[in-house]
């Protein structure tokens, strides 16, 4: 009986297997790539403001706290955007004619609120509460970077759905002491394992991880 296939056909067969699934990797891993790259993330993109207001001046240089600008960080869900008022106690003073804070003046003149551009927004179906946070002991810094060196503001993380589940699955190893949750520098202790466990047993009193990491927390 003659010969159907010729002598190549194997060879050929087991090419176009590996070359579909090298293709297939390939794909994959370039989506991954793509899904976090700073195009789709943000992540260390600076985000063109109306003023470009430098945190490493004010938190780093200054030493202004948190709370003086956020001031509802620690009672809301909403960290709260500083009103210009608050910015002109100072610059009513202090770089009064200065170009770059006409829009503030303006702000203050016409009384419209500055449009500031977000630089870290959730989706609408995602609930975040940043005075829970605050209150059982995750720290400013531990999502948003160390915006005390930031010249210009960016966001640190992705704020992607699987880097919230992991503080939620273990959130001991970035739980800190009250009175360190607005230091920027802080770093956890050799003995953060032992130390936030005590913090989330004895102080926090946070809630099981089944709970933590469970849809409705989140998504309501």
């Amino acid at each position: 009986m003659a010969q159907i296939f010729p002598r190549a056909a194997n060879s050929i067969a087991l090419g176009s297997i590996v070359g579909l699934g090298t293709l297939v990797v390939v794909l994959i891993g370039g989506m991954a790539a793509f899904f976090y790259s700073a195009f789709v993330t943000r992540v260390g993109v600076v985000r063109e403001q109306p003023i470009p207001f430098s945190h490493a001046h004010h938190v780093g240089g200054e030493g202004f706290d948190c709370r003086y600008c956020h001031s509802t960080v620690e009672k809301e869900a909403f960290a709260g955007i500083p009103t210009t008022r608050t910015c002109m106690t100072c610059h009513s003073q202090i770089w009064k004619d200065a170009p770059v804070l006409e829009p503030a003046r303006e702000s203050l003149r016409t009384d419209r609120s500055i449009e500031w551009t977000r630089v870290h927004d959730l989706a609408d179906f995602v609930y975040f509460n940043h005075s829970i946070h605050v209150n059982k002991g995750v720290g400013c810094s531990t999502c948003h970077g160390r915006v005390d060196q930031m010249q210009l503001t960016f966001k640190n993380e992705t704020l992607y759905m699987q880097w919230c589940i992991n503080c939620h699955r273990n959130p001991e190893k970035i739980l800190r002491n009250p009175d360190q949750i607005f230091n920027m520098a802080w770093e956890p202790p050799a003995n953060q394992a032992r130390e936030g466990e005590r913090l989330s047993r004895d102080v926090y009193h946070l809630q099981p991880t089944r709970l933590l990491t469970s849809c409705s927390t989140c998504h309501r």
